[in-house]
């Protein structure tokens, strides 16, 4: 930093002045605000070495205890009707409004929604203003199905972030739901996009060796091989995590992964006991180091989401399965973790409301028998065993390796006069989870509330009625 002019620079001889100086009559130093010219000149120093202390510091302090950051805004525009059909300009219209209320609950973007200007009698939208980014889709009708085309924009290059495409059957009896499940189905990938954006602002080790998007490939293959969650494809699933894990250890992402695949494995029962309390022990320290490093992840927050539920710690899980869905509001995994909460606090009524939203988005589709097990068994819960019976049979139709549900729906028939049905279900769980009994059948009831111990109880009792072993 330059020395002031009226400061003499280390290391030079100050020049005597001269005698008019000297004989010269000493005029008081003019003070600014209040401060004397000897003062000031020390203010300034001092504001001088606290920049510099603030520069050297920058890159370890967050940038937001420096400067609050503005969220990134969200353009969304109106869908365009290209389906030639007489319902899909009013379709596209309630598509977009439901795009923009979704995206809207983000809570760490702004949205915009663009004004309609009225031109030559029709609407158009007019400019919006600036944005970080623009959603822009289609809405198209062919053959059987109406399909609706989104993508991410980054307003400032043009650069496409992201394209996700959903389908509905065109014949679908209501409508509200086909356009449910048309906004979710674009916006669930889109918000994870948008979140991969923004997380991907903090930045991680890269190991040696490790390839750029590699993490990424071996999570979503583990992810594809368990969509029918056989313990052969959980096992399967675990080893391609673990090499992966293995050839880049400082991968935090392939490490999250593996956390929450293993959380299945315990919610499945799959681990010994003694496995069970070693991989808990591990998973806990994965994820609080992850959402230390990234507490706004989707997928950190669903994997401690999932920790706290096959954990027991259900109260916990409710708030971060419900952060969770601040940043992806259609994620149906997100949602179910919320309902089983909901139905070992004993809240069987909103556990079922929670399961019907998440089977109205259908988000995502690789865990859609999983809402369906819950609502059938919420139904159980609360002695609607008729009505349980659609929700259990459509579960099993698609994921029918587990054995529980095949449990539940005994004790469904088992309760609605359908003996020998009963009993082929319980064969039939019994085959894929053998060694079943009543002893061991009830998930841990560690912070289960007493009414749901109680309608527990009467669910097994149900199902030794169907032939479930005593012991």
């Amino acid at each position: 930093m330059d020395a002031p002019a009226d400061l003499t620079p280390a290391g030079e001889v100050a020049l005597l002045p001269s005698a008019e100086v000297v004989a010269a009559p000493v005029r008081p130093q003019r003070a600014l605000f209040g401060l004397s010219r000897q003062a000031m000149v020390a203010a300034v120093a001092g504001l001088c070495v606290i920049v510099m202390g603030l520069a050297v510091a920058a890159p370890v302090l967050k940038p937001d205890l420096l400067f609050r950051r503005t969220p990134p805004r969200l353009a969304v525009m109106p869908i365009v009707d290209d389906s030639n059909d007489a319902r899909g300009a009013a379709m596209a219209a309630d598509v977009t409004a439901r795009l923009t209320d979704g995206f809207a609950k983000i809570q760490n973007i702004s949205v915009v929604a663009p004004r309609l200007a009225a031109k030559g009698g029709d609407s158009t939208a007019a400019p919006a203003a600036s944005s970080d980014y623009e959603l822009r889709g289609e809405l198209e009708r062919r053959d059987q199905s109406w399909t609706l085309r989104a993508r991410i924009i980054k307003a400032a290059t043009g650069e496409v972030q992201s394209v996700v495409a959903a389908s509905v059957a065109a014949d679908e009896a209501d409508a509200q739901l086909a356009q449910s499940r048309l906004v979710a189905g674009v916006g669930h990938g889109l918000a994870r996009r948008l979140n991969e954006i923004l997380e991907s602002r903090v930045p991680r080790p890269q190991a040696a060796g490790a390839s750029a998007g590699g993490d990424k490939v071996a999570v979503e293959q583990a992810l594809a091989s368990i969509n029918q969650t056989t313990r052969e494809r959980f096992g399967a699933a675990q080893a391609m995590l673990q090499k992966a894990l293995s050839d880049d250890p400082d991968n935090l992402d392939i490490a999250v992964a593996l956390a929450s695949l293993q959380m299945r494995g315990i919610q499945m029962v799959w681990f010994s006991p003694e496995e069970a309390v070693a991989v808990e022990a591990k998973a806990n320290a994965t994820l609080e180091q992850a959402l230390r490093s990234k507490p706004n992840s989707i997928p950190v927050l669903e994997a401690y989401c999932r920790f706290l539920s096959a954990t027991n710690h259900f109260v916990e899980s409710l708030v971060t399965c419900a952060k969770a869905l601040s940043f992806d509001p259609w994620n149906g995994s997100a949602l179910y973790l919320i309902g089983l909460g909901q139905i070992f606090l004993g809240r069987h009524d909103d556990a079922l409301a929670t399961f019907r939203q998440a089977d109205r988005y259908d988000t995502p589709p690789a865990s859609r028998w999983t809402w369906l097990l819950g609502a059938g068994l919420a139904n159980l819960l609360m002695g609607r065993d008729e009505e349980a019976l659609p929700w259990l049979q459509r579960s099993i139709a698609i994921t029918p390796a587990s054995g529980r549900s095949h449990l539940l729906l005994a004790a469904a028939y088992q309760r609605s006069g359908r003996f020998e049905e009963a009993r082929a279900a319980i064969a039939e769980g019994l085959r894929l989870r053998p060694g079943t009994t009543r002893l061991n059948v009830s998930p841990p009831l560690k912070n289960v509330s007493p009414v749901n111990i109680a309608a527990w109880e009467r669910i097994v009792q149900a199902e030794v009625d169907a032939g479930l072993p005593e012991q």
